[in-house]
């Protein structure tokens, strides 16, 4: 629970061997039970198995009713079309009510198949207006879904000149930004290669995504350096935000600073969250360290920042509206045409 990492999953899916599927629930159930992950700042999600495996219904449910109030989102795999989210979303519904739970579970979803990716500004948009809150691209099953050669997960084949997976992961982003979702990166498979991971990160972190998974211990430290901004950037963003406050005192539209012509910022803009963290909700702190155990094989972890998730909902009910359902509840939404 000391390892530094924002967000941990447990993976019941590709970490687990078909074998070890309902053992793998059942201790994945015991670590959230048993461990504090909230005293240790750690935001905890578990991937569930896919919507066409025979397992995604018990994993859901058990879940739910056995672990609920310690669970912070649901990671549902190779999300193909928002059918897929609001099925998760309508059964996590029924099951809160049920259960009486006063937390609510967020949902985030991976996209990495040519479907997943073909729908993504769909699952967005209406995930969005839900429980969804975060898309992963799962590049690992992505470049299998699309046949791509690949040498090693997440990093370059050196036929193709440039970054592959640049126009997937920037049209995911769009989606995500379009809609307020938060784009992550996903798994760097070789843990040998710790410059690959750096570079990895960082063609990510350029084009906008708010952090990466860290599969391996090695990663974590790598990941935090990218993903968190340096003191003479806060530093530097504290000067502008407060020289444009100066200048909106002032009556003007525009300052300087430096012998350069500043613009104010928009509000959820990366200057903005850096120089004034209290303004946003928080760095990603709902719950994560390094993944425990999911069965015989040990759980895959992920790295986030990204804000608490009742703070992040109040700030999307702020500017988008929300259809309500009985009592004033926000409906889970049906699919559109369903």
């Amino acid at each position: 629970l000391n390892s530094g990492v924002d967000f941990v999953f447990l993976d019941l899916e590709d970490a687990v061997a078909p074998d070890d599927k309902v053992q793998a629930r059942k201790n994945v159930i015991e670590v959230l039970n048993d461990l504090d992950w909230k005293g240790h700042g750690i935001t905890v999600s578990v991937r569930i198995n896919g919507l066409d495996t025979q397992y995604m219904v018990r994993d859901v449910v058990d879940l739910v009713e056995q672990a609920g109030h310690k669970i912070d989102t649901l990671l549902i795999p190779k999300a193909g079309v928002y059918a897929d989210i609001y099925m998760v979303q309508a059964m996590v519904t029924q099951l809160e009510m049920q259960q009486g739970l006063k937390n609510k579970i967020g949902l985030e979803a991976l996209i990495e198949t040519a479907l997943g990716m073909a729908n993504v500004e769909d699952i967005a948009r209406n995930g969005a207006a839900g429980r969804l809150e975060a898309l992963h691209f799962g590049v690992a099953d992505y470049a299998a879904s699309n046949r791509a050669r690949t040498t090693n997960i997440g990093g370059l084949n050196p036929d193709y000149p440039g970054d592959q997976w640049h126009f997937a992961i920037s049209r995911m982003i769009v989606a995500c930004r379009a809609y307020g979702l938060r784009p992550i990166d996903g798994p760097f498979g070789d843990i040998k290669d710790p410059d690959g991971y750096v570079l990895a990160a960082k063609r990510a972190a350029a084009l906008g995504c708010e952090g990466k998974w860290a599969i391996h211990p090695t990663q974590i430290e790598l990941a935090n350096d990218v993903f968190t901004p340096p003191a003479r950037e806060i530093e530097k963003a504290n000067r502008i935000l407060a020289a444009l406050k100066e200048a909106a005192a002032q009556g003007k539209g525009a300052a300087a600073l430096d012998g350069r012509r500043l613009r104010r910022p928009p509000p959820a803009s990366p200057m903005v969250g850096a120089a004034a963290p209290d303004l946003l909700p928080g760095p990603h702190r709902r719950g994560r360290d390094l993944g425990p155990v999911s069965g015989p094989q040990r759980a895959d972890p992920a790295l986030v920042r990204r804000p608490s998730l009742e703070r992040r909902r109040a700030a999307r009910l702020a500017v988008r509206p929300q259809p309500a359902g009985e009592n004033g509840d926000r409906a889970p939404g049906r699919p559109p045409g369903g």
